[in-house]
């Protein structure tokens, strides 16, 4: 952990260096020259991230391919999003509209006495020992991921954004981040704010999302691989994760595929983002030995337009929200 912890800092600072603060010295940002360290990390987890898609997920997907890909223009707009959030752009966005409401919002807290509950504080020793302190929050985090990711399967106006991420019928390694930007928005301001109260430092939180932003990768990617009948049980596969994109399986409340399930309700299986656990304990867990068509039922059977473009997307989402509002 110490040798990881060592490396990485030596590389953020290097980074900065050569690229970043020249560049906010150049656009008059040099106040911000804090901020723009911290960026800075995130930067360099979503370079190491895009390397391991191109140079490892990619290959295993030539290797043993569910389906071959045919459109390869919703594709490429999928590395759009991709690059958007993986490269902090995304992040950057809320550092200039949402981060103003986050202080006031958290020094409201202290003020009012409410500070950070320390799950590492909780069991004597934890917070001395770097990797159990870590494998907690990860548990911890990962509920927090499955309940968020539940709710956008069973609000109407939620899944009316979330829906579009779930309209991609040719799945590849770039699909995890075809989100509607305020789909993203919601989603990371529950969770910041969650980690926040349950105290995950900086530095953890940067290794928790990087970690569930990889294998998240995986699991999207258009992979035939299982990790077996107790594998599946310990961490979410590309399979597992595949039915919960099937047509008809993965996000609606009944289950059978075909014209008997047309009025299907908001629900679905395989919510888990790393761990299969919470869909066990809950009841949302599928483990069908499949590989199912993916994409959302209306668009599939009804014909219903999502857009192919970055831009048609983001404004066919608003449309429906408006809809559902």
């Amino acid at each position: 952990m110490d040798t990881w912890n060592d490396w990485f800092d030596h590389a953020q600072q290097g980074l900065f260096e050569a690229v970043l603060q020249p560049l906010m010295f150049a656009l008059g940002l040099g106040n911000l020259l804090e901020d723009g360290f911290a960026a800075t990390a995130w930067l360099l987890v979503g370079l190491l991230q895009i390397a391991v898609l191109v140079l490892l997920i990619m290959p295993l997907e030539r290797w043993r391919a569910v389906e071959p890909v045919t459109d390869w223009a919703t594709v490429r707009t999928d590395v759009l999003y991709t690059l958007i959030h993986r490269l902090g752009l995304f992040r950057l966005a809320m550092f200039f509209t949402l981060e103003p409401v986050f202080d006031w919002f958290f020094g409201a807290l202290r003020v009012a006495g409410w500070g950070a509950w320390q799950i590492d504080q909780v069991w004597p020793g934890v917070s001395d020992r770097p990797v159990l302190s870590f494998l907690l929050y990860l548990v911890v985090f990962d509920f927090i991921n499955y309940l968020v990711h539940r709710a956008q399967h069973q609000s109407n106006a939620w899944w009316a954004l979330h829906a579009l991420h779930h309209a991609q019928r040719q799945m590849t390694v770039w699909s995890d981040n075809r989100n509607h930007l305020l789909d993203d928005v919601i989603r990371d301001a529950v969770v910041v704010v969650l980690s926040h109260l349950i105290g995950v430092a900086p530095g953890q939180f940067i290794a928790l999302v990087a970690l569930t932003q990889l294998s998240e990768s995986l699991q999207h990617a258009n992979l035939r691989v299982s990790f077996g009948a107790i594998g599946e049980r310990l961490w979410v596969s590309p399979r597992f994760h595949r039915l919960h994109h099937a047509v008809g399986v993965g996000h609606e409340s009944h289950p059978p595929l075909g014209p008997q399930a047309r009025g299907a309700a908001l629900g679905g299986h395989n919510f888990g983002v790393l761990l299969p656990w919470w869909d066990m304990l809950l009841g949302s867990a599928r483990f069908d030995a499949l590989y199912a068509p993916t994409g959302v039922r209306d668009q599939v059977e009804l014909g219903r337009d999502y857009g192919r473009g970055f831009w048609s997307q983001q404004w066919l989402g608003v449309q429906r929200l408006l809809r559902r509002a």
